[in-house]
């Protein structure tokens, strides 16, 4: 991969929590990059470091170890003021459409509050990027008075997307941001993030839960497991061919509409709960749960790298 075609690399990304006398690796390890204008989905479990890898890459999280490189700067090496200029090129969708409003603000003041820490437009010009905006996310000009219960919940995150792009960032971690909708409505935000970033030139990291709606959004898929990418690859391929046990259970999930298929298909039950990420199996985290386990997995945890071109896997299996 081109340098000038990567727009974001994280190398050995940590973020760990202090629970009382034990630690919560929460992001243990993490190894990839970003290319310019693409959609990175990110899929796993509950639980395992989804949302905090997003939130460490912007730095809302302090991290613990690594480094998170945009456009060649590292970002955790900035002090206050560099950081609130970087800002401006990263942002974020939060989950929650109902608890990321304030619900005191009026919308104009939710959207305008990035134009005035950042300076972009006040007066009539701030009045006007704000009307911009909203017509930009499909919702009416004219209610930019209103108050957040004023918006049914889809409407909410289209506030919320205006909001992230009011700085006109180059850079979205969209943390979940269909999966407290109705599913009626899904289609409908995702396709507005499609346009989005065919108009803008966004690139994305797509976090969710959804395998299927992943697959439709994204360019390339990564697949995280207590705390650790155990699969990274396109799209396509990744679907088409899950090298780690793990997506090969996951993917084995998703239902096919075609009866046919469905039918010859075989099912792969993982046995077990998720270990707890405070106290994870030795080598291979996945392995207490992993149907092909060998001894090995105990023993070692499994390298990242890249087993075919542009498919990376941590997996005995290809050591």
């Amino acid at each position: 991969m081109e340098k000038r075609d990567t727009l974001i690399e994280v190398r050995n990304l940590k973020k760990f929590f202090k629970v009382g006398d034990n630690t919560l690796k929460a992001v243990n390890d993490l190894t990839f990059d970003i290319k310019r204008g693409e959609t990175l989905g990110v899929v796993g479990e509950s639980g395992c470091g989804k949302s905090t890898a997003g939130r460490t890459m912007l730095r809302l999280y302090e991290p613990t170890s690594g480094e998170v490189l945009f456009e060649g700067k590292n970002i955790n090496k900035l002090n206050r003021q560099e950081l609130k200029a970087m800002r401006r090129n990263m942002q974020m969708i939060f989950q929650d459409p109902y608890a990321s409003l304030n619900p005191r603000m009026t919308v104009a003041d939710i959207i305008g509050e990035a134009l005035d820490i950042h300076n972009l437009a006040s007066g009539a010009k701030r009045k006007e990027r704000i009307q911009e905006l909203l017509s930009l996310v499909s919702l009416n000009p004219e209610h930019m008075n209103r108050f957040p219960h004023e918006f049914s919940g889809g409407q909410r995150q289209r506030i919320g997307i205006a909001r992230a792009l009011a700085v006109e960032p180059k850079f979205i971690v969209c943390d979940e941001p269909i999966s407290a909708l109705d599913v009626s409505v899904q289609a409908q935000v995702v396709n507005l993030l499609e346009q989005l970033q065919e108009k803008m030139g966004l690139t994305y990291m797509f976090i969710a839960h959804d395998l299927s709606m992943v697959k439709y959004i994204s360019d390339r898929v990564a697949v995280m497991y207590l705390g650790k990418m155990v699969e990274l690859a396109d799209s396509e391929a990744l679907y088409e061919n899950p090298l780690h046990p793990y997506t090969q259970a996951l993917l084995s999930a998703i239902p096919i509409p075609d009866p046919e298929v469905e039918r010859k298909r075989e099912r792969i039950v993982l046995q077990g709960d998720v270990p707890s990420p405070m106290n994870p199996p030795s080598g291979c985290h996945f392995r207490t749960r992993c149907p092909k386990a060998m001894p090995e997995c105990a023993a070692m945890e499994p390298v990242w790298k890249e087993v075919k071109p542009g498919h990376w896997a941590a997996c005995h299996l290809f050591n």
